[in-house]
């Protein structure tokens, strides 16, 4: 057991830091961020070994959201305000949709030609979606978590064909509260409105 433990370290310690990450991230605490780039960076090195290239350049891509919606989450802050949770207009999920349709083939593509991805286009998948996802939380956008929902369970699939069993547990977790986040930010929005008309 302790040999398994210390091979899988560094995946461990992403997946503790993811859950930090998480638990921020439900809560609405700016905190998540840095929690964010540690977990990234760990996951870089991680997927990095397990010939998982989109997932690591989306945990570079992590990286630099991370830092961006640290500075955007505290921007809000230092004005006296807390940013507030938002719905997606129209055109918002019009444009996010065809670029996240377009991210899926054009990293498809390349993970087929190029690299020995074992499963190009699923990986693809997620990855598009979870560039999707981080993007709309750092703006805080409350369909960010449905997002998640979709690209977490797949995700399930990949890491158990690839025995990354750790992080399958991680993101069985990250599905089950992903819907909580929904729910707990979408509260959060009756609230605000409710406060609004009052």
């Amino acid at each position: 057991m302790q040999e398994w433990i210390s091979a899988r370290a560094v995946e461990i310690a992403a997946v503790l830091f993811s859950l930090a990450y998480l638990y921020f991230s439900i809560r609405q605490q700016i905190l998540l961020w840095p929690m964010g780039i540690i977990s990234a960076v760990l996951y870089m090195a991680v997927f990095y070994q397990s010939k998982f290239y989109a997932d690591m350049g989306l945990n570079g891509y992590y990286l630099v959201v991370s830092v961006y919606g640290w500075i955007h989450w505290r921007r809000a802050g230092k004005e006296g305000a807390v940013l507030p949770v938002s719905r997606i207009t129209a055109p918002t999920a019009v444009v996010l949709g065809l670029l996240t349709l377009a991210g899926f083939l054009g990293i498809g593509w390349i993970l087929d030609r190029f690299t020995d991805s074992p499963i190009p286009y699923w990986d693809a998948l997620t990855t598009a979606a979870s560039f999707a996802a981080t993007w709309m939380l750092a703006r805080k956008i409350l369909e960010h978590w449905i997002v998640w929902i979709f690209a977490d369970a797949i995700s399930i699939g990949l890491y158990l064909y690839r025995g990354l069993y750790p992080t399958l547990v991680l993101f069985a977790v990250y599905t089950t509260m992903a819907i909580i986040g929904y729910l707990e930010w979408k509260k959060t929005i009756s609230k605000e409105n409710s406060t609004a008309a009052s």
